[in-house]
């Protein structure tokens, strides 16, 4: 068994990754690539035709730490490339700066801004993000893990593995970004609770699929896309949902008014 999961983790360091810039020091305080990045770089690979039919014009990732799935998706778009406006946000400078470096040295231009989650460019790109890519803290942990100062942070999620990516649908609304052609890529694992997450994004007006999957050795991986439906094709201008996507209705405190 530790012979095959080790031929995994070569087949999979031994694919077209982008041009990383970093050293070793820079991985003390900046997520490095593993299994999660690769199956994301995987499935912009796999989505190249479609994101390039789609010409975006603004793609945005949250959270890039190394910059290494945003230089995926460059690649992706080929040619399209020229003609998209890359930024980034993360709340780590020390991931801000190596996703300069890397989209440098694999020849774009990223506009890097640190900050919480999608805060800093919500209302200057709300309904124009053609592309949306997130890989959130998503391994299960107590709460007090999440949000720290150091490296932790890139795969604390609190309660569920959920807590960052429900801050980011429940208070700040990332619906809202999405261009009327807009995609969203996601990361989740199987303890995130996926089909809870596309129900959440489906009272947004956004169906999801699964894009590609991966058992990566305790960890079953999936990257979610979504999209606007056609009914949903202009962005509602409140779309947040209900932080329970199943309320319960309120007894009525007078059923049997004079």
């Amino acid at each position: 068994r530790l012979r095959l999961r080790l031929r995994l983790r070569l087949r999979l360091r031994q694919m077209s990754l982008p041009v990383l810039p970093l050293g070793r020091e820079d991985y003390d305080n900046v997520y490095e690539p593993a299994e999660d990045t690769y199956l994301f770089v995987d499935c912009l690979e796999a989505e190249a035709e479609t994101l390039r039919a789609r010409r975006p014009r603004i793609a945005l990732e949250v959270g890039p730490g190394s910059g290494c799935v945003l230089a995926a998706l460059a690649k992706a778009l080929g040619p399209e490339a020229s003609g998209c406006a890359f930024f980034a946000i993360d709340v780590n400078e020390n991931a801000a700066a190596a996703t300069q470096r890397t989209a440098k040295a694999n020849g774009f231009c990223a506009n890097v801004v640190r900050g919480d989650l999608i805060a800093p460019l919500r209302e200057r790109l709300r309904g124009q993000v053609d592309v949306l890519l997130f890989n959130p803290p998503y391994v299960p942990t107590p709460s007090e893990e999440v949000g720290t100062q150091d490296i932790s942070a890139a795969w604390a999620g609190g309660l569920h593995g959920r807590e960052v990516l429900d801050r980011l649908m429940f208070e700040q609304g990332v619906a809202e970004l999405l261009s009327p052609n807009g995609l969203f890529f996601l990361v989740a694992v199987a303890e995130n609770k996926p089909k809870e997450i596309m129900s959440i994004f489906a009272e947004c007006g956004l169906s999801g699929v699964t894009a590609m999957k991966r058992r990566a050795f305790n960890e079953r991986l999936s990257i979610l896309r979504f999209e606007r439906t056609p009914a949903n094709a202009n962005p509602n201008p409140s779309p947040n949902p209900s932080p329970n996507p199943n309320p319960k209705p309120k007894p009525n405190p007078n059923p049997n008014p004079p």
